[in-house]
């Protein structure tokens, strides 16, 4: 098993945490969790994807964006995590 890689994870969500280190230029002593959730606002999709980094220095930041993993386009992740303040936490 390559160096990284979880069993039964599903290759779409490690292009997504791929495509997010790479938009965001992280390095390898960053985490990168995401995790589908079921969504309980009105209006909002069944499940929604949470992106979260935790840096080894700084602060944690962490993206929610209203569509399943598959539905997650480039463009959409760029818009998200490019152009939307994330929320942070110590």
């Amino acid at each position: 098993m390559p160096l990284g890689a979880r069993p039964g994870q599903s290759p779409q969500l490690r292009e997504l945490r791929q495509s997010v280190r790479r938009l965001l230029g992280l390095d390898d002593d960053t985490a990168v969790v995401i995790r589908q959730l079921a969504c309980t606002e009105p209006g909002c999709p069944p499940l929604e994807t949470v992106i979260a980094v935790f840096p080894m220095n700084g602060r944690a930041r962490r993206w929610t964006l209203h569509a399943t993993v598959a539905e997650i386009a480039e463009d959409d992740l760029r818009a998200a995590l490019l152009t939307h303040d994330p929320k942070e936490s110590a």
